[in-house]
């Protein structure tokens, strides 16, 4: 069972982090939300309170769709990938999908093999020296240079373990997401994808998913903000996903 936290009552909401953060990062979302929705922010394998629950994206998906049930899913970067698996193996419990800084996989498989070693240094890296300052190289990537050192979370990533995030690495980093680019059309729930103007990388991956998946695919680039727009604009972010929510219906 992934550990969760539940907020609110309404319809009901499912929050998914990234590689490295925990539940708690949705906290500035999850206030602005659960008045009028029932928000569950779950710990993603590996991560919080789920740190020795080792998974990969498929049966992480499943696992995730057995706590959060029929919702509208909400995934950022790693969540992502595991929202987006969860949409594409069991769409009838996929409300609505919402992809944050989030990819449908990397197509050549070169590049994709190569990204799984780079993930295995990296696993190997964080068992070397620790969590604290794995954190600190992790977060100097120009990836984040839109978040401070007040908003960049880093006590909520120190919760992690280095067991927990090197196996995360290895199960269900970005090389071992089997690209879906092909199975993206046949989404029939409302999506919405959405990437910070500032992360210019993703601004293309957004554009692309929105226009693969069709009509029933929503695109937001939100001003002022990289690769983290929950965390870097919250309040904006909050607000798009309300009224996505309140303005689709369930499919």
């Amino acid at each position: 069972m992934l550990a969760n936290a539940r907020f609110g009552n309404g319809q009901r909401i499912v929050l998914l982090h990234g590689f490295t953060q925990t539940h708690e990062t949705w906290t500035q979302i999850v206030a602005s939300l659960d008045e009028q929705f029932e928000v569950v922010a779950i710990d993603a394998p590996n991560h919080g309170n789920s740190s020795d629950i080792s998974l990969n994206l498929e049966s992480g998906a499943k696992a995730i769709l057995d706590v959060g049930g029929d919702a509208t899913y909400v995934g950022y970067s790693m969540g992502g990938r595991f929202c987006l698996t969860a949409a594409l193996a069991e769409p009838g419990k996929v409300q609505r999908l919402v992809l944050v800084s989030a990819n449908a996989g990397i197509e050549d498989k070169e590049i994709r093999m190569a990204r799984i070693r780079s993930d295995e240094e990296l696993a190997r890296r964080i068992e070397q020296i620790g969590v604290p300052k794995f954190i600190d190289e992790w977060l100097q990537q120009p990836l984040f240079s839109g978040l401070t050192a007040a908003t960049n979370q880093r006590s909520i990533r120190l919760k992690n373990t280095p067991i927990g995030l090197s196996s995360s690495l290895r199960l269900c980093g970005a090389g071992r997401q089997q690209p879906t680019w092909s199975r993206l059309q046949n989404l029939q729930m409302p999506v919405l994808v959405v990437a910070g103007a500032n992360d210019t990388k993703y601004v293309e991956v957004a554009n692309r998913i929105a226009a693969t998946i069709g009509e029933n695919a929503t695109l937001k680039i939100i001003q002022h903000s990289g690769h983290t727009p929950h965390i870097e604009q919250p309040e904006h972010f909050a607000n798009i996903l309300q009224k996505f929510v309140s303005s689709t219906g369930n499919h």
